[in-house]
This record gives structure tokens, C-alpha cells and sequence, in this order.
């Protein structure tokens, strides 16, 4: 393993990029800015993409706009943008970083675009990113919201309980993907989430 790969503990909180530039062979990330609210609202207008999510305030403009600011504001957003088209198709976002472990959550793609190779693929990007940095991934995700969940723990990652907290009116699960159980998985990870 190279010095590079494995840079955890102290100062991780500084060194992690939470705004990198990923690129796939479908999908590149990059940081999201304010002149991609337009194009990322047409996306998020669309209220099933909200049916299970327990903010479904965000396919109406006020509930996004709120969405969008805290995106900008966090420093961790990342807009999808499909290679193909060149147009943006979803967002993700790097929150609470600390010495070992990331968090990887407020993510939706258009609806075009579940259920197959480009979550995976945008997934497998921000682990293999989040990775270089610290041990642990962790993903929060609304109780009810049955179809990230089940994204998620094909991914490989373990159900660690819920948040003692709601927000939003609704609980949150958290799981966790460990550094070595990605690497035993990747190879079926990237055509399986």
C-alpha cells in the first residue's frame, strides 16, 4: 500500500479534499457552485425522487433553496454530472470528517439514473476517495427510506442502529463501511450498488 493511500489520524480534518474531482467512465464529480442550482433543481423537482425521504420539501423551491444554501455552505457538495450528456444529474456530499471516518449522505440522483451503474459507480468513487484518507465510511440515511438503505448495504456496509435523534420528523440509520471489507467487495461493489 502506498504512503499516499493510507494518510489517517492526525490532520486528516485538513488534508481530506472534500470537493475533489472524480471521473469515471459514466459520471465525473466535481464541486458543486451557485450556477448549478438551476440545473440541479430540475432534478430535484421531481417529488418521487422525496417519496421516501423524509424531507420531501425539496422538490418545491423553498425546501431546495434551503437544500442548495447548506449544500454550498457545507464545503463538502459535489455535483454528478453525467459524461455523456454533460449535464448534472444529482449531487452527494463529504460531511463530518474527523480522524477516522467520513460521512458520505444528502445524495439523489435523477430517477433516469437509479437502480443501476451510475449510483455504483458515483458511490464507488467517493469511497475509493474517502479512503485515501481515513479507515471508516459512514452512511446516515432516513429510517423509511428503504431504497438507499438496501443501496447502501450492497454496498457492503454494516447496520450500526439508529441516530437517538430524529430530524425531520424521521430517525436516521447509520452504517459503516470498513476500508477492508471495501477492498474485499470492490470488485462487486461497482456492478452491484
Amino acid at each position: 500500500m502506498s504512503p499516499s493511500s493510507q494518510v489517517f489520524g492526525a490532520g486528516v480534518t485538513e488534508m481530506f479534499e472534500r470537493q475533489p474531482t472524480l471521473t469515471g467512465q459514466l459520471l465525473r464529480l466535481r464541486p458543486l457552485v451557485a450556477a448549478d442550482h438551476d440545473g440541479l433543481y430540475r432534478v430535484a423537482a421531481d417529488p418521487l425522487i422525496w417519496a421516501q425521504h423524509p424531507d420531501p420539501s425539496r422538490a418545491h423551491p423553498p425546501g431546495f433553496k434551503v437544500f442548495f444554501d447548506k449544500a454550498l455552505e457545507s464545503g463538502g457538495a459535489l455535483a454528478v454530472i453525467d459524461q455523456t450528456e454533460q449535464k448534472i444529474i444529482g449531487t452527494s456530499r463529504y460531511h463530518r470528517v474527523t480522524s477516522d471516518d467520513v460521512m458520505i449522505g444528502y445524495t439523489f440522483l435523477a430517477r433516469a439514473y437509479w437502480g443501476g451503474r451510475y449510483n455504483g459507480e458515483m458511490k464507488r468513487l467517493m469511497i475509493d476517495h474517502a479512503f485515501r484518507f481515513v479507515p471508516t465510511v459512514t452512511f446516515r440515511v432516513g429510517e423509511n427510506n428503504l431504497r438507499s438503505r438496501r443501496a447502501v448495504e450492497k454496498l457492503g456496509a454494516v447496520y450500526e442502529g439508529l441516530e437517538p435523534q430524529p430530524e425531520w420528523g424521521q430517525f436516521h440509520a447509520l452504517y459503516r463501511l470498513s476500508r477492508t471489507v471495501w477492498q474485499q467487495r470492490s470488485g462487486t461493489a461497482q456492478s452491484q450498488a
